[in-house]
């Protein structure tokens, strides 16, 4: 794996080199666009909107427009907005994990000690792990801020990025039904199915089955062979009887 950030975490008095590593990789099947015509592949180029010409990544440049006219940044101007939030990932404060909401998690990396930090990482992985406490933290990656926590994943200490508040999106705009105080039957019952379904959750449990029906029907295709479409269920009116609906998903679970 190559590294796509490095830099060191600040823990007081206390800088662990680092290298920033994905921690995840697409399950999805790699398609091509092609042109349906003659299925020849269409290709993507950055061109000069002015000359039509195209132009390489060398000479291309990160600009930004004020009053009409583009200011030119280059990498030293990035790193002077914040020399320090550049390089560092900057330990704010340690906090329960159960209070982050899910909905503010983002992405995943795994973090390296360099050579000479192994002692200082595991110091810190160990502290994490013994206080059952994630680290907020912020840093800077390709000339954006991120928010983020450190919480420690089997021998590793992981970084996960988790979006500002800023970011997540203001509800109002939906239309929800209110939180009833009234339908205490049907609670109870859904309550008693969610009990009948619950179990010790295990990630090797579930697998993407989607991709693989995807490629098995793109083999079938291959060999001139055509895939019938499955009928989807109906879905549920605003006048069904739930209830009857709790009970037979209750007996119907306990039949299987």
């Amino acid at each position: 794996m190559k590294a796509i950030w490095t830099g060191s975490i600040s823990f007081g008095l206390i800088n662990i080199p680092v290298k920033l590593f994905s921690a995840i990789e697409e399950s999805t099947l790699d398609m091509d666009m092609l042109d349906k015509k003659d299925h020849a592949n269409i290709k993507f180029k950055r061109v000069n909107e002015k000359t039509g010409k195209e132009v390489s990544y060398a000479n291309i440049v990160k600009g930004y427009k004020v009053d009409d006219e583009y200011v030119i940044l280059e990498e030293k101007d990035f790193e002077a907005a914040d020399a320090i939030k550049t390089k560092t990932i900057d330990i704010l404060n340690f906090t329960e994990e159960k209070e982050i909401d899910s909905i503010y998690y983002e992405q995943p990396y795994y973090l390296e000690p360099e050579k000479g930090a192994m002692n200082a990482y595991a110091l810190l992985r160990d502290a994490l792990k013994s206080s059952k406490k994630v680290a907020v933290t912020t840093f800077v990656m390709r000339s954006k801020e991120g928010l983020a926590i450190l919480k420690p994943y089997k021998n590793a200490i992981v970084l996960n990025r988790i979006r500002w508040e800023q970011e997540i999106r203001d509800m109002s705009v939906l239309s929800l039904p209110p939180i009833s105080k009234t339908r205490i039957k049907e609670v109870d019952m859904a309550n008693k199915l969610v009990d009948q379904l619950t179990e010790k959750f295990d990630i090797s449990n579930y697998k993407d089955e989607y991709t693989a029906k995807l490629l098995k029907i793109i083999r079938d295709k291959a060999k001139g062979k055509q895939t019938k479409i499955p009928k989807l269920k109906v879905v549920h009116k605003q006048n069904d009887d739930l209830m009857s609906m709790l009970k037979a998903s209750l007996e119907n679970k306990k039949s299987s």
